[in-house]
């Protein structure tokens, strides 16, 4: 597999990053022509600026760790984000709703989201570590109902979490695909090896803090 800089979106969204964590990640996607940069809401505007006429995407996240937010909140936070100069929004799905089984106002909150996204790509986090295989299999097709742009495992922020999970991944991939939506793995993926096997279970993205480790 060749390429893998185009599957990657250079990852940094610790609480405690640092201007200068971050300009080091900004000038590593430039180096190694990563496909983008994920960033907090906070920082877009610097990393638009620094970045200039880079064709280096700039994502971002929204109702992020805990995907708890009020549905108009996270909506409202995309728009800004997006006026901010974000390409594409990685919005957490409300856990508790999906768990509860209350598919209805789980598929309203992305909905809500993704109209405030308008044309700009929106991925929703499913946080996998804490659903079953057929709650993941049902937040997928609420997410195509929802007309969401792509699915994705995890935020990394799961306490003693896994992350991505290839058969997670190919179960997402499986269930989205036919319906033109992509898959985004993140979380726990730090070699070749495990960028292999996401994009060999389906995924089109990589979200890693581990891109410059991946592509040497």
């Amino acid at each position: 597999m060749k390429n893998l800089n185009n599957y990657i979106e250079h990852t940094l969204l610790k609480q405690d990053a640092t201007k200068q964590e971050l300009k080091k990640l900004l000038d590593e996607a430039v180096e190694h022509k990563f496909l983008g940069v994920c960033v907090n809401p906070v920082n877009i505007k610097f990393v638009k600026n620094y970045l200039g006429d880079s064709d280096v995407k700039i994502v971002t996240v929204v109702g992020f760790p805990l995907g708890a937010s009020r549905s108009d909140a996270k909506a409202y936070e995309a728009k800004l984000a997006i006026e901010d100069g974000a390409d594409e929004v990685d919005m957490v799905l409300n856990v508790s709703l999906m768990k509860d089984k209350e598919f209805e106002a789980v598929q309203a909150d992305v909905e809500t989201v993704k109209k405030a996204c308008g044309d700009k790509k929106l991925k929703v986090i499913l946080e996998t570590d804490f659903l079953t295989r057929d709650e993941i299999e049902t937040a997928c097709k609420l997410c195509i109902n929802a007309k969401a742009d792509f699915v994705k495992t995890s935020t990394g922020f799961v306490k003693n979490g896994v992350g991505a999970k290839a058969e997670d991944v190919e179960l997402m991939y499986k269930t989205v695909s036919p319906f033109g939506l992509e898959v985004k793995a993140s979380a726990g993926i730090r070699d070749k090896e495990a960028a292999l096997k996401m994009i060999n279970a389906g995924a089109t993205r990589l979200g890693t803090s581990a891109g410059v480790e991946i592509v040497k």
